[in-house]
């Protein structure tokens, strides 16, 4: 199965149970109605400068690896959401061809250290997985969002500590938001949605990568 098809049966699986049905679509329906994707950064705009700890507790900088060609920020809730280890797969297996089509792929999750890491390490991942500290770069790029209180009781009962994850008690989480970035460090393409369970499917960020590059190839 494509990364589509894997996330609606984890979808369906999942929302099975109607307390779970209810948190999610508690998220759904706050974030739709509240203006949330307006605040999203969009085509053309220039995306927030940074400097993130990755995995290993080193620091990356976009400014070097846009120095380098396009690139794509992804941004992810965490190891413990299960359509965001579908997403890293997926990921995973599509690198080598991000990397051919000339660009560098980053992955921003609220999580410190070592959850970051235990995220990189669980999919063998070999592109960076920066922790975005204090939500810093998400909040300016609009893709930020303060738990609702239904489906923050339910991810607590299920043993989920985000104090702990994140380094503070703020209870934010990103939705899961991809930025194609210009080698100027503008957004040429996003995705961004506020249901959780839909990502962006690898085949369709190679398509705008392969559009990003076409009018210096002819």
């Amino acid at each position: 199965m494509g990364l589509d098809e894997q996330l609606q049966a984890e979808r369906q699986r999942r929302t099975a149970d109607d307390a779970v049905r209810l948190a999610y679509e508690d998220v759904f329906t706050t974030l739709s109605q509240n203006g949330f994707l307006s605040g999203v950064l969009g085509e053309t705009a220039a995306f927030p400068d940074f400097v993130l700890p990755n995995a290993e507790g080193r620091l990356v900088s976009l400014a070097s690896r846009l120095a380098e060609g396009p690139v794509v920020v992804q941004f992810f809730r965490g190891e413990w959401c299960p359509f965001c280890r579908l997403m890293l797969d997926a990921l995973v297996a599509a690198l080598p061809e991000i990397e051919a089509a000339g660009a560098s792929l980053l992955a921003l999750t609220p999580d410190m250290g070592p959850w970051a890491r235990q995220a990189k390490q669980n999919h063998g991942a070999t592109f960076e997985v920066l922790s975005d500290v204090d939500y810093g770069v998400g909040l300016a790029a609009g893709v930020v969002f303060r738990i609702p209180a239904l489906y923050r009781s339910r991810l607590m009962r299920a043993g989920i500590d985000f104090a702990e994850r994140h380094g503070n008690g703020s209870q934010f989480l990103p939705v899961p938001a991809v930025f194609l970035l210009d080698v100027n460090g503008r957004v040429a393409w996003r995705f961004v949605s506020v249901d959780f369970t839909r990502r962006a499917a690898p085949d369709r960020i190679l398509g705008e990568l392969r559009r990003l590059a076409a009018p210096e190839q002819e």
